[in-house]
């Protein structure tokens, strides 16, 4: 993919929290990608070629986040930062309409929504990365969030992507299981 000016990958051992350890550290993997944006500075209805470059950088990044993981995914999130001759729009495409079904293929499944957020913002802008279980949408010792950044990125004409996993939610959970269902 042409389109394609800087893949960074990030993994994250979460090792202990205020001082106690943790029974198990907790990975978490971030796959960053900053593309061209094909529509910065003009309005489009039609949309699709950002639909096609969410799933292909899925594929491509997905295997190598998951061979980051210590054990299974059990949560995922995703997010977009649009540089500012975008809009919000732009960032969605990236990520809705096709990115997810590679996401869940490379984790071995997932029937909750993907959590996620988009914004437009200025190069090194953080994004706040929502993470959920990828089967339970209640289990509150899986809300969670990473920041992520480049600084370099997203320029105005271009998208930061970003995709996440982790084998393991919050370390010190004390909010409960979820709603009983």
């Amino acid at each position: 993919m042409s389109s394609i000016r800087k893949l960074q990958t990030i993994r994250e051992e979460v090792l202990s929290e205020l001082g106690t350890e943790a029974e198990r550290p907790v990975i978490r993997a971030v796959g960053l990608a900053v593309i061209r944006n094909p529509f910065a500075g003009r309005f489009a209805q039609d949309l699709t070629p950002l639909w096609e470059i969410g799933a292909t950088l899925a594929e491509r990044l997905m295997p190598d986040l998951v061979r980051m993981l210590s054990g299974p995914a059990v949560s995922y999130g995703k997010g977009a930062v649009v540089g500012v001759a975008g809009e919000v729009e732009h960032g969605g495409a990236c990520i809705h309409p096709r990115l997810g079904k590679p996401m869940r293929a490379a984790i071995g499944g997932g029937a909750a929504v993907i959590p996620s957020n988009v914004k437009v913002a200025a190069a090194g802008t953080p994004l706040d990365l929502p993470l959920g279980h990828k089967d339970d949408p209640w289990s509150f010792a899986h809300f969670d969030t990473i920041t992520v950044f480049l600084a370099d990125a997203p320029r105005p004409d271009e998208i930061l992507v970003a995709l996440a996993v982790a084998d393991g939610g919050r370390l010190r959970n004390r909010c409960g299981p979820g709603p009983v269902r």
